[in-house]
């Protein structure tokens, strides 16, 4: 924000007594230098002017400041300091006292950060201590040992004046064996921000409080009706359970002024646990969830916490926009998903938590921006870009830290976050010197803006890292209780805060891309990330075509697909692409339930038959939508129906096979490749194709021999009946020459026995037999399918593999 936020402000009375004191000193330091040569002084001002000479000793014994308070003390309060030190040196410190120095009141936030960055007593630079009673005596502190302190001082005895931001020091004087003289061998410093009244204008504070997380869900679930949700580990559970992270910024947010930043993500994954659920285990098992009852508390103690809150919606599991930006909005379809991502934002919410969230702001990764982040950023819908003052820089000059909202064109607004208070809780706030220490700063420095420009009323907006921990989260917390409990700032909301008139002179140029933050750059999704999210979608997309339940497919992996994309993969690249992988591996299996079964070699003997193809369905639900087609890759030899190919419409029910039978017929022998393949009803080949071979044998060499046979046979029979009945005739004509047309038909033998005329009953013996023969194998035409008999096909044949007539 606007360093030069400098101005001089009036110094208190101590501060005037701390000028006439150092310009004494300085006034004397030839004095000074004599007295250094003497064995021992025990004055105050004597130790701090042999520390100057001892460039090490302020660092012989660690100060740590645990706690202070009030934070911001007001007329009538009492302050207490409470802390330990530590003598780091290898000498025992003997004679030693802890005490107070405060003073004096600095004028601008760079002073603060000045101050802040010392380390080590500076004589003429760290106030005198307050004395008198207001100290802790140490006889003796070993090498290694530590000894705690409370100090307690009344907010009147310290001579605070008007009201301004102090320096505050904690420091250890004393002596060691190798220095006999009182000298400070430890110091301390923060700040003690002074607002004793209620100030006349007070500055707008708006404080986001996030509520997100990584990504817990897979895009696996369950192929039961309620399709039981698979989570990646049981981490989320120990998240939300008493103590944990996420439950503890519930329960500290719920007491504060927040403006709540949601991840509709982290709301699904809670409300995915509170029924069934599976976690992920080794060699791709998975084991029943057990903390449903944690899950069911967290969600509803959110949804009473939050009613009647400001809350703020990111695009669901919160996408990292400057990734996009900079990989992925050539690769077709990314920034659809970002669309995606917003339109289902609101409806998560409103769902689980029963509140309306806004979705119009959009929040890239630590408010860097640059053209194409916010061109990105606002393609969704969001016309409200949360940035950060360290990105959108100040160039013109303002003597004070304006307001947060600046209109950047394109009917686009940027909230510009101040950096120092957005980033004062990003260190390990586990050690309770340094939360002591980011508290302090964090006051002064919001009070140091309300000071600035004591008439003229400001929006500032604060937002902090995504996911603080825990510590952190407490820290926060207590900076902003007692930010909310002090004279100089009011909360309001974020969309009240872009609403606020902008300042006239504040920076609303974007940066370029060229001062984007490398180490920024270096977090982001690669372009590959985004090409393979793409062939997800896409297979995804070719795969829900044929589903008759789309919503039990299209759901969870768009859901997962949008995971793929999260800003929480930061500084996590090997995860993010572990991550992605199983999801595409994962729709790989899916789509590879639905299938065509192979078929092993046929023979084909004739002119025609049929041949039946077999598609399996193992998913849960019913395919449609499919054709299957069959095609000769040699049609002059082999045709498909009419053609070189044929399709059939497939519909098959869940976990159940059909068969298709394709006619064919023969144009001339030899092989044939055969392939079927299944398609989409828009000519999108689904899955891999089956390919086979068919041994086309038109007339075959036993048909040949079974044809002649039969007409030999015929001429034979033609023949014998011929001379049989010529026999006959003769015999009748010398035997009765006289018998007439009555006799007609009848022999009779010498032996009166009675013989039909030349009746197929009449042939005996292998003549006979070879009648029946001719009788039981009626003639054929050549051109008549044959029986598929072992002779023709000699092939085994697979199951579901036979050729049909």
């Amino acid at each position: 924000m606007a360093e030069a936020a400098d101005f001089l402000g009036m110094s208190p009375s101590p501060a005037r007594r701390w000028l006439r004191r150092s310009g004494a000193l300085l006034a004397a330091a030839p004095l000074l230098a004599g007295l250094l040569q003497l064995p021992i002084s025990t004055s105050a001002s004597a130790a701090e002017k042999t520390s100057v000479a001892e460039a090490t000793g302020s660092s012989t014994v660690d100060v740590s400041l645990d706690s202070l308070s009030p934070s911001a003390p007001t007329d009538g309060d009492t302050l207490t300091v409470s802390g330990s030190v530590t003598n780091n040196g290898k000498q025992a410190v003997t004679d030693a006292h802890v005490g107070l120095r405060v003073g004096p009141s600095l004028n601008t936030r760079s002073a603060i950060d000045t101050a802040a960055k010392r380390t080590g007593f500076q004589l003429g630079l760290d106030p005198f201590e307050v004395g008198g009673k207001y100290v802790v005596k140490f006889s003796k502190l070993a090498p290694g040992v530590s000894q705690h302190f409370s100090i307690s001082v009344p907010v009147k005895d310290l001579d605070l004046g008007s009201e301004g931001v102090y320096q505050l020091a904690v420091s250890l004087t004393g002596r060691t064996a190798a220095q006999q003289w009182d000298q400070v061998l430890g110091i301390q410093r923060t700040f003690l921000p002074w607002q004793p009244d209620e100030a006349g204008t007070k500055t707008k504070t708006t404080y986001l409080w996030p509520l997100i997380s990584t990504v817990h869900l897979t895009a696996e679930t369950g192929s039961d009706e309620a399709q039981t949700p698979v989570f990646k580990n049981d981490d989320l559970a120990k998240e939300i359970s008493p103590g944990g992270r996420l439950d503890q910024l519930l329960s500290l947010g719920s007491d504060l002024d927040v403006t709540w930043v949601l991840d509709p993500d982290l709301l699904a994954s809670v409300d995915a646990m509170r029924d069934s659920y599976r976690i992920q285990g080794e060699n791709g098992t998975t084991t029943a969830g057990k903390n449903q009852a944690v899950a069911k508390a967290w969600l509803d103690k959110l949804e009473k916490t939050v009613q009647d809150e400001k809350v703020v919606a990111l695009p669901f599991a919160d996408p990292d926009l400057a990734s996009l930006a900079h990989n992925g909005k050539d690769v077709t379809g990314s920034l659809s998903h970002l669309k995606d991502a917003t339109d289902v934002a609101s409806s998560t919410v409103e769902t689980i938590l029963h509140v309306k969230p806004s979705t119009e702001f959009a929040w890239p990764a630590d408010g860097a921006v640059d053209p194409s982040i916010v061109k990105v950023a606002t393609s969704a819908g969001a016309d409200k870009v949360i940035a950060r003052s360290d990105s959108l820089r100040e160039t013109g000059g303002l003597p004070y830290t304006p307001s947060a909202a600046r209109p950047i064109g394109g009917g686009t607004t940027a909230v510009v976050a101040d950096a120092r208070l957005s980033t004062a809780f990003q260190g390990d706030m586990t050690k309770a010197d340094n939360s002591t220490l980011a508290v302090q700063e964090f006051l002064a420095q919001s009070l140091m803006i309300n000071l600035q420009e004591s008439q003229k009323q400001r929006s500032i907006v604060v937002a902090p890292q995504r996911m603080p921990s825990a510590s952190q989260a407490q820290t926060m917390a207590q900076a902003l209780k007692a930010l909310q409990d002090g004279n100089w700032s009011e909360y309001q909301g974020l969309a009240a805060a872009a609403k606020a008139k902008p300042d006239t002179g504040a920076t609303t140029k974007v940066p370029s891309a060229s001062s984007y933050p490398s180490s920024l750059r270096k977090q982001e999704l690669p372009r590959s990330a985004f090409e393979q999210i793409q062939a997800t979608q896409s297979k995804l997309d070719n795969f829900q075509v044929i589903l008759t339940d789309k919503a039990r497919v299209v759901t969870p992996f768009g859901r997962a697909i949008d995971r793929g994309m999260s800003t929480s993969w930061r500084g996590r690249a090997s995860e993010a692409e572990t991550f992605r992988k199983g999801v595409q591996s994962y729709l790989n299996d899916l789509t590879g339930l639905v299938r065509l079964i192979d078929k092993s070699d046929a023979k084909l003997s004739g002119r025609s038959a049929t041949i039946p193809v077999t598609v399996q369905n193992n998913l849960v639900q019913g395919v449609d939508h499919l054709v299957l087609r069959l095609t000769s890759r040699q049609p002059t030899r082999l045709k498909i129906g009419d053609g070189p190919y044929q399709e059939r419409p497939i519909q098959v029910a869940g976990e159940h096979s059909q068969s298709v039978k394709f006619t064919t017929s023969a144009e001339a022998n030899g092989p044939v490749k055969v392939v079927a393949q299944l398609y989409t009803e828009d000519g999108q080949p689904y899955g891999p194709e089956v390919t086979f071979e068919v041994k086309v044998t038109e007339i075959t060499p036993t048909v040949m021999l079974v044809i002649g046979g039969g007409v030999l046979l015929l001429v034979l029979a033609g023949f014998r009946m011929y001379t049989q009945r010529k026999r006959a005739a003769a015999r009748q004509a010398e035997e009765d020459p006289e018998d007439g047309p009555e006799a007609e038909g009848v022999n009779k033998d010498a032996d009166g026995t009675v013989d039909t005329e030349d009746t197929e009953g009449s042939e005996n013996g292998p003549e006979g037999e070879s009648g029946a023969e001719h009788g039981a194998d009626d003639p054929e035409h050549p051109s008549d399918p044959t029986p598929d008999t072992a002779p023709e096909s000699t092939d085994p044949s697979g199951t579901g593999e036979r050729v049909d007539r």
